[in-house]
């Protein structure tokens, strides 16, 4: 039993992942003074991890901790009778993490994996100097409402934190509301009646603003309302106007159960929640690639905006970065400007927008000064009021096969083309591809299966949490669990040239192992179990 232990993913998981979380990190959010939290820390940040690599609920979580052996291996348990700690003792630490982020903008379930990959990227010696990122829609486990639903809903909501004094003051203003579920309010409705419902409902939020809201500016929900009011009413002299739909903007409250939840309608779907950007290495020489980067971003922040947030953190955290693969949702300007900066190749291996009949090549041969050639002339740009001009002579033009897709204008006695700095980057930027060996070309479409790692653990395509905070922490969670599996599977294909990496862990490992054990066999004798099998059928 010790040796199959020795093999199992949990052993190589306490190993790797339990014995490696420095609990100074969380120092933060507990008392300054000399003392201890209650629980471990790494047994709890463990315990996240892998609730969301085996996609358990918490109660099977709690489960597993107390009947499997091997995953109380994995938390560093040498015995059956003793619990790390409680249900509420995870869900206070979630919290104080939660807590502590809204507080300092600060996520230590980041700092974790980042220590934790710093750590495996050292002894693995992986090369981090060409990497790759993709990103993915993490849709929020919530309910898809209506506009009146929705608004509704907030009602109903407000209603019930009322004092009975209250509910009975005003029963007349919610009556209409609050003796069904929105769904059923709605139901009975008319197309043609939700115009004019809505401005009811709008009258009835601003008597709520001017009579309820300085009473319970306490509750949190009044926090919600304050948002949703601004966001579909204005208010001009005494009347009550309803906002158009196109003026709702897609970061609007689109659920109270999430209201850090924004809107993206991408290739035809719709979409509410937060999306995940991932970097991992991509050198070709590698044994295994590791993720190296996670953002959570509102799901209608571009791509462009959200790489370009990240290249000095990404740079500072492989300082060897010189070469990034990525489609074209990612390039920009800007993001050209900063990759210059830092010395980093910008592969982009797809093209927004619709693709140029007629190719244009733009060289830069100085400062002002550039070479614009098309598919029968080249010649030198001069600067314009705003803009560079190029000028291409007309005789050839006219027997140019191409003339009527070219996007130079035509003018009295030449053809011209008017173009800016940021053209000549993004035609530098599509051509850098060509730069780079024929075998590295397709390097970015791998990221497809480490986006596919995380999305197999939600289940039709949504998470089992909802808001920001908790995305988060699947996030970092499954970006640790992914990394982990990597490297254990490699020392499962190659145990004598990388068992060796992570041998200093295990000098102190044994004797634990057999303390188990040897209590496991005790309790076995004691209650009559059959076996231990039948305990690990289970896993």
């Amino acid at each position: 039993m010790q040796k199959k232990v020795k093999q199992s993913e949990e052993f190589h998981f306490y190993n790797i992942i339990f014995r490696n979380i420095k609990e100074d990190l969380f120092k933060p959010l507990f008392s300054d003074k000399e003392s201890r939290p209650n629980s471990p820390i790494n047994a709890m940040v463990s315990a996240l991890i892998l609730m969301h690599r085996r996609t358990w609920t918490y109660e099977e979580l709690f489960k597993q901790i107390q009947f499997h052996i091997l995953v109380r291996i994995a938390m560093g348990l040498d015995t059956l009778d003793e619990m790390p700690f409680c249900p509420a003792t995870l869900f206070n630490f979630q919290n104080r993490l939660s807590a502590h982020f809204t507080k300092t903008g600060e996520n230590l379930l980041e700092q974790v994996f980042d220590q934790l990959t710093d750590q495996q990227i050292k002894k693995l010696k992986i090369k981090t100097n060409i990497q790759r990122t993709d990103s993915f829609q993490a849709v929020s486990n919530i309910r898809n409402y209506s506009r009146l639903q929705l608004l509704v809903e907030l009602l109903i909501r407000i209603y019930r934190v009322l004092s009975d004094d209250d509910k009975k003051k005003f029963k007349e203003q919610f009556d209409p509301y609050v003796d069904k579920t929105s769904g059923q309010y709605i139901y009975s409705l008319k197309a043609s009646d939700l115009p004019r419902e809505i401005e009811k409902v709008g009258r009835l939020y601003h008597w709520i603003e001017s009579n309820l809201k300085s009473a319970c500016k306490n509750k949190d929900i009044f926090k919600v309302f304050d948002r949703v009011f601004a966001e579909h009413f204005t208010f001009s002299g005494k009347k009550i106007e309803v906002k158009s739909p196109g003026q709702l903007k897609s970061d609007s409250v689109q659920s109270l159960d999430d209201p850090d939840a924004t809107y993206r309608k991408k290739q035809g779907k719709s979409h509410k929640g937060q999306s995940i950007n991932i970097v991992e290495t991509a050198n070709p020489d590698n044994p295994i690639n590791l993720l190296t980067d996670i953002a959570i971003n509102p799901n209608n922040k571009d791509d462009s905006k959200v790489i370009g947030e990240r290249i000095d953190q990404l740079k500072a955290k492989t300082p060897d970065l010189n070469e990034i693969h990525f489609d074209g949702a990612y390039g920009s300007s800007d993001n050209d400007k900063k990759f210059k900066k830092h010395n980093i190749n910008p592969i982009q291996t797809g093209v927004r927008g619709p693709k140029a009949e007629v190719e244009i090549d733009i060289e830069q041969n100085s400062e002002t000064e550039y070479e614009v050639s098309c598919p029968h002339q080249k010649v030198k740009s001069s600067v314009a009021r705003k803009r560079n001009k190029a000028t291409f002579d007309l005789k050839k033009c006219s027997t140019c096969s191409e003339r009527i897709k070219c996007p130079a204008l035509m003018m009295k006695k030449n053809r011209a083309l008017y173009f800016t700095h940021d053209d000549y980057l993004k035609k530098k930027r599509r051509k850098n591809i060509l730069t780079i060996p024929e075998e590295r070309r397709r390097l970015r479409n791998n990221v497809e299966a480490t986006v596919n790692e995380f999305v197999c653990k939600m289940r039709k395509d949504k998470l089992k949490v909802r808001g920001f905070f908790r995305t988060s922490v699947f996030a970092y969670s499954a970006a640790v669990s992914v990394n982990f599996g990597r490297i254990y599977r490699l020392i499962l294909e190659n145990p004598s040239g990388f068992f060796h990496i992570f041998l200093y862990f295990i000098r102190n490992v044994k004797e634990r192992t057999i303390n188990l054990l040897k209590f496991s066999k005790e309790q076995n004798h004691v209650h009559g179990y059959h076996s231990l099998a039948s305990i690990n059928e289970s896993f």
